[in-house]
């Protein structure tokens, strides 16, 4: 990510961040809001922190049990700061499309091949995406009640967050295990965007297509070869989720409420994710505040509910930004640092 790039994010952060301040808190008494707040118990917060940190933590858990299934050495607290450079790009760019290639970036310079690094985030992608997927259409299938009594204000857009992540881990599993079709869908694409005068040069496309259908061929192979590796790595996943899905049951239990249950928590929260997760805002900042106080209303109660978002939005975006952004600081200081050293000496 080039420096202008980086610039562009964190202003468009900024801007986002400045428009859901004023949209949340304008018009709000602020002293009260601080007072209200304050009455949470902090024995319940920190666990809540903890969830947060086993959230960055689970990743960085994953890498390093697929990179040495890869046979592809690299230490546990390595892995948690490329888990943490992750996460902080996936919340400073739209989409969270930033975390990844800066993951890899930081996996080049601890040596960890390219065809490797690219396999291993393709996998975390698809698990991470898959566990959503599943989460979303557990309710329609199983729970529909749940819907009909939470839901109900917002679901044409949870119907567009589910379907645009179906879409989304359907082309996935489509370029994994049926790369050729895909190749000539995206083929016949590229012609027709030439025809239109919409591509330039069209040679310079295709040859980048094939560099990445070879990319998908070698996980079709890894996740054939590798099954049980691919299930293990799914429970994580749902746990690592379930954990920062948690935040909310812990804030919640902060004020001394005991109405609603774990179950109810864990899903209200989950729907959010799947709304949010992929539209074009830095951590679904904005509309995951104002859909947590549609849908949690009733679970929190007038008086609580904006304290209650103030609290688990803080923890499980806010605090996983400032946290992560701390260890990406750790990471550009400390990986690659014993290479660049050793190259110094033969100099």
């Amino acid at each position: 990510m080039t420096k202008k790039k980086m610039i562009g994010n964190i202003l468009f952060l900024l801007l986002i961040f400045g428009l859901t301040f004023y949209g949340v808190f304008g018009g709000e008494d602020l002293k009260a809001l601080r007072e209200s707040v304050g009455r949470a118990d902090i024995r319940w917060l920190l666990p809540a922190v903890l969830c947060v940190l086993f959230f960055i933590w689970g990743e960085s858990f994953i890498i390093h049990y697929l990179l040495r299934t890869l046979k592809v050495p690299l230490a546990r607290w390595k892995c948690f700061l490329v888990s943490s450079v992750g996460f902080f790009f996936s919340c400073i760019t739209p989409s969270a499309s930033g975390g990844q290639p800066m993951q890899i970036v930081y996996m080049k310079k601890e040596n960890v091949p390219l065809p490797v690094s690219t396999l291993v985030l393709m996998i975390v992608t698809i698990t991470y995406k898959l566990v959503l997927v599943l989460i979303g259409v557990y309710l329609p299938l199983f729970d529909r009640g749940f819907m009909e009594k939470y839901l109900k204000d917002i679901l044409p857009v949870y119907w567009l967050g589910l379907g645009l992540n179906v879409v989304c881990v359907g082309i996935l599993l489509l370029l994994v295990f049926h790369p050729m079709l895909m190749k000539r869908m995206l083929c016949a694409g590229c012609s027709l965007l030439a025809r239109m005068g919409l591509m330039k040069n069209r040679k310079k496309w295709l040859e980048k297509l094939e560099h990445s259908m070879q990319l998908y061929r070698e996980t079709a192979v890894y996740l054939k070869k590798h099954f049980p590796v691919i299930l293990k790595v799914l429970f994580l996943t749902f746990l690592q989720r379930l954990s920062l899905f948690a935040v909310t049951w812990f804030v919640y239990r902060s004020f001394g409420l005991k109405g609603a249950g774990l179950y109810e928590l864990l899903l209200l929260t989950a729907v959010i994710s799947v709304t949010v997760d992929m539209l074009p805002l830095p951590g679904g900042m904005g509309i995951s505040e104002k859909l947590f106080l549609v849908i949690f209303a009733p679970v929190f109660g007038a008086a609580l509910l904006l304290p209650g978002m103030i609290l688990s939005r803080g923890l499980s975006y806010y605090t996983e930004l400032l946290l992560s952004a701390l260890m990406t600081v750790a990471a550009h200081l400390l990986l690659g640092k014993k290479k660049k050293s050793r190259n110094g000496e033969c100099a």
